[in-house]
C-alpha cells in the first residue's frame, strides 16, 4: 500500500487548500507515514489539517535539497512533531542563491535547522530500511535543465555554479512497486533514472517530481526542443511521471502532448491516484 498526497505546491487542487512556491508530500506505506520535502513554510502544516492527515504520526521527514521551498517548514513541523527522523544531505545547508537582474537572492534553508537534534546527516547512499532508500551524487549532465544556470553558490567571497550535489533522491519499496520521489531534479530527470538503474536496476513503477523547467521570461527554441527532447525519452520508459511546481504549465502541457496519460500534474491537496499507474 503506497499513498501519496501533495501538501503543497504552486497552485492549487482543492477547495480550501494553501498554496505557495513550494513542495511536499505525505506518504503513507506499509510501515511509514513521511514526508518528501516540507514545503516554505507552515502553510504545508495547515493543508496537512485541512486534508485530514495527522502530521504527529509522521516517523521520517526526507528533504531533497537545500533550498527554502522544500524546506522552509521544518522549523514550523520539528515544532509540532520533535520525534520524526530529518534526513537531510551533510551539505544542504550551504549558501545558495538565485541569480536575477536585480541582484542575487539567497534561497537556502534557514541556519538554525541545522541544530535541530532530529537531523540525519547523509554523506551518501543510504537504505533506511527494506521500504526506503536514499541515493544522491548524480552527476550526469544528458540535458540538463538550463535554469540551473541561475542558481549559484556561495563559497567564501566567490560565486559558483551550484553542481546540486546536496540533492538526494527518495525510493519506495513497498507491494512490489518501486517509487522514486525527487524534488526538483535538479540534475536532470535523465540523468536521475541513469543513476536509479545503476543502483536498482530497470526502472521504478512511477516518478513524482518537478523538472525544473519553468521560466517565468518565456521559452525560447533551444528551450523548447530541450522540453521535447526529455519528453521522447521519457515517453519510451515503462513508468508513471506525476509532476509539478517547477516543471511549469507550459512544459507541462508541451510534455503531454508526447507523453499522453504517461504524465499528470499533481496540485495541492490533491491525491495520486495510484491504481492508475502503470
Amino acid at each position: 500500500m503506497i499513498r501519496i498526497v501533495n501538501l503543497m505546491e504552486d497552485t492549487c487542487g482543492t477547495d480550501g487548500c494553501l498554496y505557495e512556491h513550494g513542495l511536499s508530500f505525505y506518504v503513507e506505506t506499509s510501515g511509514h507515514k513521511l514526508l518528501a520535502d516540507t514545503g516554505a513554510s507552515e502553510k504545508t502544516l495547515e493543508n496537512a489539517g485541512k486534508l485530514g492527515i495527522d502530521l504527529k504520526q509522521v516517523d521520517t521527514v526526507v528533504i531533497s535539497h537545500g533550498h527554502y521551498d522544500h524546506g522552509g517548514g521544518i522549523p514550523a513541523f520539528a515544532r509540532m512533531n520533535p520525534d520524526a527522523r530529518i534526513y537531510i544531505r551533510e551539505n544542504a545547508f550551504g549558501k545558495f542563491y538565485h541569480e536575477k537582474p536585480n541582484g542575487a537572492h539567497y534561497i537556502g534553508l534557514d541556519p538554525d535547522i541545522e541544530n535541530l537534534p532530529q537531523l540525519i546527516r547523509v554523506s551518501g547512499d543510504c537504505r533506511i530500511d527494506e521500504e526506503l532508500s536514499l541515493f544522491t551524487n548524480v552527476t550526469g549532465r544528458r540535458l540538463w535543465p538550463q535554469g540551473n544556470k541561475e542558481l549559484t553558490c556561495k563559497e567564501e567571497e566567490s560565486m559558483r555554479q551550484d553542481d546540486f550535489s546536496h540533492e538526494q533522491y527518495l525510493v519506495i519499496h513497498d507491494s512490489g512497486k518501486n517509487v522514486l520521489i525527487s524534488g526538483c531534479a535538479h540534475n536532470g530527470i535523465l540523468n536521475i533514472l541513469d543513476a536509479y538503474k545503476e543502483r536498482f536496476g530497470g526502472c521504478p513503477d512511477a516518478v513524482v517530481s518537478g523538472f525544473h523547467m519553468m521560466k517565468k521570461q518565456g521559452y525560447n527554441d533551444e528551450d523548447l526542443e530541450t522540453i521535447d527532447q526529455i519528453a521522447k525519452e521519457l515517453k519510451k520508459l515503462p513508468c508513471q511521471f506525476f509532476t509539478g511546481h517547477c516543471t511549469g504549465e507550459i512544459p507541462f502541457e508541451r510534455m503531454r502532448k508526447v507523453m499522453g496519460n504517461q504524465i499528470e500534474y499533481i496540485r495541492c491537496g490533491q491525491e495520486i491516484q495510484w491504481q492508475n499507474c502503470k
